[in-house]
């Protein structure tokens, strides 16, 4: 059994429907760093998490990235949408020479094994940077190898449309619509975290087999 570390029950069915029913919801309260990147956070919360489950388990973190503001709010998107709020956000870009953004989603998996190393480069470059995340942000390393996977969805920053989502979703235009004017379907399909999902479950496929 494969543990979704979240309190959301809706990202444990995203999960289904590329990993199947071997997934279960885990409410584990993780420490979230900070980092300027996703890797490092989403990487910690999995060392912990499988410390705590002692099972295999997968954590997500996920940001909204605008270019015009240098990468920001990035890992730090849901307290500024709670703190701020989307619509000062879009308007801090309103003037900007461009709108473009992307929300980006890194799940980190778990399982207290090693991998295998694999001639692909991009899986290699996948597992240096978990390895470049070891040490817990006080000088320790418990060696607990952790797997990354991104997925990224491109898009512009908009003025606020649409009544379905939640969070930036009515802000972020994905090939002329908002996240927001999308069902829920659409909007998995082409959904930061359902791209990185794909990518982990082709993977995870192999490793279980």
């Amino acid at each position: 059994m494969l543990n979704y570390v979240t309190t959301n029950p809706g990202k444990v069915r995203e999960a289904t429907d590329y990993l199947g029913d071997d997934v279960a919801q885990l409410d584990f309260d993780y420490v979230e760093i900070q980092s300027a990147e996703l890797g490092p956070i989403a990487a910690r919360g999995a060392r912990e998490a499988y410390r705590h489950a002692d099972a295999p388990v997968l954590v997500d973190d996920a940001g909204l990235f605008v270019d015009a503001l240098d990468g920001f709010p990035g890992p730090y998107s849901s307290y500024v949408e709670e703190t701020v709020g989307i619509e000062r956000v879009q308007a801090l870009v309103d003037d900007a020479a461009t709108h473009r953004a992307a929300f980006r989603c890194v799940l980190a998996y778990c399982d207290g094994d090693g991998f295998d190393a694999s001639p692909d480069p991009i899986d290699r470059d996948d597992r240096i940077e978990a390895a470049a995340t070891g040490p817990d942000g006080d000088g320790s390393d418990d060696g607990l190898p952790v797997k990354l996977f991104e997925g990224i969805v491109r898009g512009r920053i908009v003025e606020p449309r649409g009544d379905g989502g939640f969070g930036y979703d009515p802000i972020f235009e994905h090939n002329g619509r908002t996240l927001a004017e999308m069902n829920t379907e659409e909007k998995n399909a082409v959904s930061h975290r359902g791209r990185a999902l794909a990518k982990f479950a082709e993977w995870y496929q192999e490793r279980t087999r």
